[in-house]
């Protein structure tokens, strides 16, 4: 799959370099393009409000996870409206058919994967209403294939935990955890 990623040094993203080098990946879609409430000055009034509720996303990838979202909208305008709104996860513009492979093309929805190598996998999804309790740090990570990776969850072996809380952390404190917007 590919997406457009012109505000980085690349002009072309894979769905595996959404990962940004980490494990797992959440991507939101968002409707952001023409024809949808509010545009050209805004996202749709419920993506808008998922995306107000997002918590930091160092807090995320300090757990080895990225949140993306994702829209049919060029860059420079989804570049406008996260600066006015104040929005710094990371946001790409689909230039193919992710959003129907996906099960997004109708309906905002949260897609979850993880990864092995270079082999990417769907570990959940829902969409319509069901995504709409999503936004803290922890309701992401409750829905990844590794959850919050902490020592009172029934894990595989191999899976990495940490004790309870042990991880949290001030979010410009977590070194290298900290995604460009």
């Amino acid at each position: 799959m590919t997406w457009s990623d012109e505000y980085s040094a690349r002009t072309r993203a894979s769905l595996l370099d959404l990962f940004v080098g980490r494990r797992q990946l959440i991507v939101y879609r968002a409707f952001f393009e023409p024809g949808v409430a509010g545009w050209p000055e805004h996202a749709c009034p419920g993506c808008s409000l998922v995306a107000d509720q997002v918590a930091h996303v160092a807090h995320l990838n300090a757990r080895d996870t990225t949140l993306a979202f994702a829209s049919r909208a060029p860059q420079s305008d989804i570049q406008r409206v996260k600066k006015r709104m104040g929005w710094e996860m990371p946001w790409y513009t689909m230039t193919d058919g992710f959003d129907t492979d996906f099960g997004v093309d109708d309906w905002h929805g949260t897609n979850a994967f993880i990864r092995e190598g270079d082999d990417v996998y769907r570990t959940y999804f829902v969409n319509n209403r069901g995504d709409e309790a999503m936004g803290s740090t922890w309701s992401y990570l409750d829905l990844t294939a590794l959850g919050r990776q902490e020592e009172w969850e029934d894990s595989p072996d191999g899976y990495p935990q940490t004790p309870p809380y042990a991880w949290w952390n001030w979010h410009d404190e977590y070194g290298n955890a900290q995604t460009p917007s």
